[in-house]
């Protein structure tokens, strides 16, 4: 490719964004890059990154943070992977607008658009213009004359009214791609006299891949170019594979980037715990020609980058940086945890005492896709809080403390996918005696090791228990207690291809605390109010894989990347 040759080309590693980041749409303001992903049912979602260099992102903010931006909507998700599917991030007249839609509601298919002058401030946010529709990811395009336009899935294309959500009727269908299943992720570009239309088709698997056509009217016909796909890597043996959904924009200097996803696993896909990441890549772009996208792999060669900096605005988390808490009555959670669906009021709050969660009812499981009775499916909120897993190896360890309680309590952390595909090491308590076991238990993808559960020591008595999950191969996860910084405890080991795929295919994993009564109680209520409490939150990173034999080792504050 054209940039590789380039004198003072950069050379940087993939994933820009590591951990689960799928679905990124992109777009530049003066020096300044902003990038949206998928968060399907997690809340709070659609997270906004930005970023000057294109490596260091810190997170802005959340353009969906408020259960009344859509009222219930959450609640009424009853599988695993609905809600906020791949967003489009544009500025236009001063304005960010974010377009999405939340899939799994009793009425179907939602469109909304969120609007801001200020994507650092989740607050600003506006509540959402909605509309209706039957496809996902949405693109929002204006065109010269200030026709807005709106394409989804299909490829179908609508004149669109911002002010009212009205959509102009019929939908016209403007391409169906070069013949792969699932033609979706739609953006349209205009650029010397063409309207581009960039897709992805071929599904979200090994087969994934990006192709474009472009036509002189936005409504067509579209000439479909003679060497798609322009990106993929299917049919390879490269250990990034899945790439496609991809968003194209220009640095300060004109030259064309871009972002897609992509996932580690290899060809073998079998081992992808963070499951669709977000990978940079360059393009070149000649006047009257097609782009010309270079190949994503780990380690990239590509457009002269800007300089290193984190002089970004914002009070959120560089996404690759470690984890180092100690709550107290005055924390603010940190911006970039989230939970599974909208939590129920009053479940997690922070006291002098640490992270302190009242127990659900459900545990991480629970009864999943329960329509009669909805108590214990997890629809009404897990009591779980978590980050995502943003490095291959990696250490994660927390304090936990457990009340005395009537019933049977249970306070642990764990690698969570989605309530069917999850790891997790915990502390029960005993209602008889209040004794405490460490146990260990696993449900995922494929057949998990049995379930362990063994007493705590005496001499841990009366103290804090340190849980650990520690990565130290991209194949394993292993499972530790000790007390303080003592002698570890170790209880299992788990394949971290349980928490790839299954039901979690389009989501990747976090890392987090959670609390439980198992099914004690009535409704949505645990008997009593005794709360479990965590202190000493560390998420340590260690290192990076970026080829199936190659490992980066982590540096101090340097993303990850190095």
């Amino acid at each position: 490719m054209t940039s590789l040759a380039l004198a003072g080309a950069s050379s940087f590693l993939n994933p820009v964004l590591p951990g689960w980041h799928s679905d990124p749409s992109c777009t530049r303001v003066d020096e300044t890059f902003y990038c949206a992903t998928s968060t399907f049912i997690s809340f709070p979602g659609l997270p906004v990154y930005a970023s000057e260099d294109l490596i260091n992102w810190r997170l802005a903010s959340h353009a969906w943070s408020r259960e009344s931006q859509i009222p219930g909507a959450s609640w009424d998700t009853t599988q695993q992977q609905q809600g906020m599917y791949a967003p489009t991030l544009r500025y236009h007249d001063g304005e960010f607008y974010l377009i999405c839609e939340y899939l799994g509601l009793p009425e179907g298919i939602i469109g909304v658009v969120f609007r801001t002058e200020d994507p650092f401030d989740d607050a600003a946010w506006s509540d959402p213009v909605t509309f209706e529709t039957g496809r996902i990811d949405p693109d929002i395009f204006w065109d010269d004359d200030g026709t807005v336009y709106v394409a989804t899935q299909g490829i179908l294309l609508q004149e669109f009214d911002l002010q009212t959500g009205e959509l102009s009727q019929p939908p016209v269908s403007i391409w169906n791609g070069t013949g792969g299943v699932w033609p979706e992720g739609p953006h349209i570009y205009k650029r010397d006299g063409y309207y581009y239309l960039l897709i992805a088709e071929g599904g979200t698997a090994t087969d994934h891949a990006v192709t474009i056509a472009r036509a002189t009217d936005i409504w067509g016909p579209y000439e479909s170019y003679a060497n798609n796909p322009i990106l993929t890597n299917r049919g390879t043996d490269e250990y990034f594979q899945t790439v496609g959904h991809a968003d194209l924009f220009t640095d300060t200097a004109g030259n064309w980037w871009g972002l897609a996803l992509a996932t580690r696993s290899g060809p073998e896909y079998t081992h992808y715990p963070m499951g669709r990441e977000a990978v940079l890549f360059n393009a070149t772009w000649e006047e009257g020609e097609w782009p010309v996208l270079e190949p994503v792999r780990g380690r990239m060669t590509g457009w002269t980058l800007p300089e290193p900096t984190r002089d970004v605005p914002g009070d959120g988390p560089w996404n690759s940086d470690p984890d180092e808490y100690d709550f107290t009555a005055d924390s603010v959670l940190p911006k970039h945890f989230v939970y599974w669906r909208v939590p129920r009021p009053g479940t997690f709050t922070t006291t002098d005492a640490g992270l302190e969660i009242l127990p659900s009812r459900n545990n991480l499981t629970g009864i999943p896709f329960e329509t009669e009775d909805i108590t214990l499916s997890g629809q009404r909120g897990l009591a779980f809080i978590g980050r995502r897993q943003t490095h291959t190896l990696f250490d994660f360890s927390v304090d936990v403390s457990l009340p005395p309680a009537d019933v049977e309590l249970e306070a642990g952390i764990t690698v969570f996918l989605t309530q069917l595909n999850h790891i997790d090491i915990s502390i029960v308590s005993a209602p008889s005696n209040g004794s405490l076991s460490v146990r260990f238990h696993a449900i995922g993808t494929g057949t998990p090791p049995p379930a362990e559960t063994m007493p705590v020591p005496a001499a841990w008595a009366g103290q804090p228990i340190r849980l650990h999950i520690s990565a130290d191969t991209p194949e394993s996860y292993r499972l530790a207690a000790s007390s303080g910084d003592g002698e570890l405890l170790e209880v299992a080991t788990a394949s971290s291809a349980l928490v790839s795929g299954g039901s979690g295919s389009f989501v990747g994993s976090l890392l987090g605390t959670w609390a439980t009564c198992n099914g004690a109680g009535t409704g949505e209520e645990c008997p009593g109010e005794a709360r479990a409490a965590f202190q000493r939150w560390r998420y340590t990173p260690v290192g990076q894989f970026i080829e199936e034999t190659r490992l980066c080792k982590q540096q101090a504050r340097n993303s990850g990347n190095a």
